[in-house]
């Protein structure tokens, strides 16, 4: 069946402006031939070469709107690579990522850092790939399913600045596996491992041991805390210096909870369950006999789809109408030892960070909510992590579209930029653990 992808306008908040064909002022070649070409990239070898964090296979790739050296556009040249990391059972797997080499001058202290850039929520299908959507801006595939690439502008802002940015695609986005949405290892380890692969790549003009900086918001917050745990003990080779979570999702189990019922959610926990199943044997035969036949079609018609899917599963927004006992998920997770242990390795706080951490979080965050966020930071503070929590209580309590956890996101850019400029100054970090907000 023939599928239509277009490059989109979109506003900052998602919505669709318009639509034209792709545009990428680098050479043609830097794309592969064809498709099956392209569907080769993304195909592991086995058995995979390397440990984590070395690259499998490297090609130059296209940025939509990209043209180096010209104002308005992406001041970087771009090289997709796929390398080895950790699976959440902690075996080695495939993860896609891109190297974006900055063309503006580090004017910083020190020599060029890295930033090992987290992505917000794209999807589960493997069309929601960053690696595929950064030559392509955004991606529509009729009747509803649509996705854009709206982490450019943090991109943006980050190159402009002379930093190197790797933005990886997540285990399982793309390759073969499923994206395992929300696993706190799976994010944490791609993460450390896409920078780890980055200061591997031949003319990455890196230092050898440059400093890196943990960098997401939303899905990408996640990741960034998941891996600023994790680092010490997984990637203690990589000179971090420090980790940037703006709305991060804590606890898997919560989200649901707090979200149950909003409009437009159904798809993120249907994500989180299908990668539950793919993640924890052991839950699969529980979830078919907790889910009835409506919960297991949102997940297997969720499993392909990216994130802008236009009120697809407005209908099935409780998902107390997807289980056989008419319960929440919340419940059915409760009830099941099995279900349960599997959702409490999602939550973070148990571990303490080695590098100063600033969190950005909005009370009235309609999607990632506050109080799992400073629990949180309150752990890490109990940790004797450097914490600083920046809780943004001016943004009112918004829904829909333009949410406050997307308005929450322009303010928290700014400020999170400055801090880690500094850090890589050496300033010292600004810590609020004794009066967290």
């Amino acid at each position: 069946m023939r599928s239509e992808k277009l490059v989109c306008a979109f506003a900052l908040t998602g919505v669709l402006v318009a639509c034209s064909a792709a545009v990428s002022t680098q050479p043609a070649a830097a794309e592969p031939a064809t498709e099956a070409a392209a569907a080769d990239f993304y195909s592991p070898p086995i058995p995979l070469p390397g440990g984590a964090g070395d690259i499998v296979r490297s090609e130059s790739a296209s940025l939509a709107l990209s043209a180096p050296g010209q104002p308005g556009i992406i001041p970087a040249t771009s090289t997709r690579i796929m390398y080895v990391s950790s699976a959440a059972d902690d075996a080695p797997t495939a993860v896609v990522g891109t190297y974006l080499q900055p063309t503006q001058p580090w004017i910083g202290p020190g020599e060029r850092p890295l930033v090992a850039y987290a992505g917000g929520t794209k999807g589960q299908g493997e069309q929601c790939a960053p690696s595929k959507l950064l030559s392509q801006v955004a991606q529509y595939q009729p009747p509803g399913d649509a996705i854009f690439e709206y982490d450019l502008l943090a991109l943006y802002t980050l190159l402009s600045r002379g930093m190197a940015v790797v933005i990886t695609d997540y285990h399982g986005l793309g390759t073969p596996d499923t994206h395992d949405y929300l696993n706190r290892k799976a994010q944490g380890y791609a993460v450390l491992d896409s920078a780890r692969a980055a200061t591997r790549l031949p003319g990455n003009g890196l230092g050898a041991h440059p400093p890196v900086v943990l960098y997401g918001y939303s899905q990408g917050g996640m990741a960034s805390a998941a891996a600023a745990e994790l680092q010490p003990d997984y990637a203690p080779d990589l000179d971090v210096r420090a980790a940037y979570a703006g709305g991060p999702v804590v606890d898997d189990q919560y989200f649901i909870g707090y979200n149950d019922g909003r409009p437009g959610l159904a798809p993120a926990f249907a994500w989180i369950l299908n990668g539950i199943a793919a993640d924890y044997p052991d839950t699969r035969q529980v979830l078919d006999a907790e889910l009835n036949d409506t919960g297991k079609a949102v997940l297997r018609d969720s499993a392909d789809k990216c994130a802008g899917l236009f009120g697809l599963f407005d209908g099935y927004q409780n998902t107390a109408k997807w289980t056989t006992s008419g319960q929440p998920l919340t419940a059915v997770i409760d009830g099941s030892p099995v279900l349960k242990a599997a959702f409490d390795e999602q939550r973070l706080g148990t571990r303490t960070p080695a590098v100063p951490v600033l969190i950005a979080a909005a009370h009235n965050d309609e999607g990632t909510p506050y109080p799992a966020i400073r629990d949180m930071a309150g752990q890490w503070c109990g940790g004797g992590a450097a914490v600083q929590l920046d809780a943004n209580a001016t943004i009112p309590a918004v829904s829909g579209t333009v949410g406050t956890h997307v308005l929450a996101f322009f303010p928290a850019l700014a400020a999170s930029q400055q801090w880690m400029t500094d850090r890589l100054a050496g300033l010292p970090a600004p810590v609020n653990c004794g009066a967290l907000p």
